[in-house]
């Protein structure tokens, strides 16, 4: 049976209990043995960090101790998967640049915050994620700027009109990535920068590209 290790927390605004539990019958549907944790505390335990085939995080800013980060990244460097969305992954622990390195990305802004409504373009049509999932929309949600290592592999983006926050700040018609794969180590990371809360999973690409990411991660999707 394959073990998944699901982490929530920090800010309430991103809804992470709720958010977590959008994808935690899937994942026991997948045959994964889950267990479930509100504090990012069972990174330092090498015992419950051995043998996973997968961690799926959603805890916004926080703060996290060099030994819990090195020892959730120590896993993904050992072969565990790591998969996430949003504030969730890529807002969480704002000062620990190795835990950055290794997910591929960093939020710095929502211009607009809460906008009416944008596109999802899906960029690799032909990765096992995103395979026969087309473009689609997300509304009533925040759309990421995000500070991005060029050595991620984007599956889908999203292009930044001008109509929202102060576009002085910004390249109108930037072309952000918006879902993404990288290696660490013989570990494999997923994020989708949607999922504002539980809300944006209501669409059904935005959640079947997070249930396929996770599987990719865990290795069941290749």
């Amino acid at each position: 049976m394959k073990k998944a290790l699901v982490v929530w927390g920090g800010w309430d605004g991103h809804t992470p209990e709720k958010s977590i539990q959008v994808f935690v019958p899937f994942l026991r549907a997948q045959g994964f043995e889950v267990r479930i944790e509100s504090s990012v505390a069972v990174y330092a335990d090498k015992e419950a960090m051995s043998g996973l085939d997968l961690v799926v995080q959603c805890v916004t800013m926080s703060t996290i101790t060099p030994e819990q980060c090195k020892g959730l990244c120590d896993a993904v460097a050992a072969g565990t998967g790591f998969a996430g969305w949003h504030g969730g992954v890529i807002d969480s622990f704002r000062q620990e640049t190795t835990y950055q390195f290794m997910t591929g990305a960093q939020w710095v802004a929502h211009p607009g915050n809460c906008i009416p409504a944008y596109r999802v373009q899906v960029t690799d049509a032909q990765h096992a994620i995103t395979k026969g999932i087309k473009d689609f929309e997300l509304r009533e949600t925040e759309q990421y700027y995000v500070h991005a290592d060029p050595g991620i592999h984007v599956l889908c983006t999203t292009t930044f009109s001008g109509d929202y926050g102060d576009a002085s700040q910004y390249m109108v018609g930037t072309v952000m990535p918006y879902a993404y794969t990288r290696g660490w180590g013989k570990g494999r990371v997923f994020v989708a920068c949607w999922g504002h809360t539980f809300k944006d999973f209501d669409v059904p690409e935005a959640r079947t590209l997070v249930e396929r990411g996770m599987l990719w991660a865990s290795g069941l999707l290749s």
